[in-house]
């Protein structure tokens, strides 16, 4: 059965994700080594039957060929949520047209019913039918930000360099909620 799995930020040949200034932690020899690790993680996970939601900046600093060339190999039915550096990202053959942000519902194998989720390249503070229960998953803070009960950063840096499944995505926002009421 198809798994849907959520992802961001991989930012696949920018040399820049491997500099000590940048919020990642990513230790590479080279942008080829890091471009290779994060494509058999995104495989070690995905099946090609599967979805993945790339929530924002796919790729950076890398040519259409370049991009393609890394798209081509990962596995699964792609979309793209637009990031602050996707210009080349827009323009590769995701499964359908990009957006800005999505309101999607999940209901993967096992799950006794759907999940409600926003998907924004961007951390919001709030996101329609929050209140109604609606999850808010982002990128673009490559991990900076602490997740809440209700929203999370599933963006590479944040989850091992791999894309997440929404099980795991839930399990860390019940640990966020168990905190929040421990503060309280």
């Amino acid at each position: 059965m198809p798994v849907t799995w959520f992802t961001a930020d991989s930012h696949f040949h920018h040399a820049g994700m491997m500099s000590e200034r940048m919020h990642s932690r990513r230790s590479f020899p080279s942008v080829e080594a890091m471009n290779e690790h994060l494509i058999a993680n995104w495989n070690a996970v995905v099946g090609r039957g599967d979805t993945v939601w790339h929530l924002g900046d796919f790729a950076w600093k890398a040519s259409l060929a370049q991009a393609q060339d890394v798209f081509r190999r990962l596995h699964g039915r792609k979309f793209l949520i637009r990031g602050n550096h996707d210009k080349v990202g827009e323009r590769l053959p995701w499964d359908a047209p990009v957006r800005d942000v999505a309101q999607i519902h999940v209901q993967d194998p096992g799950m006794a019913e759907p999940v409600a989720l926003w998907l924004s390249h961007y951390a919001h503070r709030s996101w329609p039918r929050q209140h109604k229960g609606t999850l808010h998953l982002y990128g673009h803070s490559h991990g900076a930000l602490p997740p809440t009960g209700t929203s999370l950063d599933v963006g590479v840096d944040a989850w091992d360099l791999a894309p997440v499944a929404l099980p795991q995505i839930l399990a860390r926002l019940a640990e966020a909620a168990a905190r929040e009421g421990d503060a309280s």
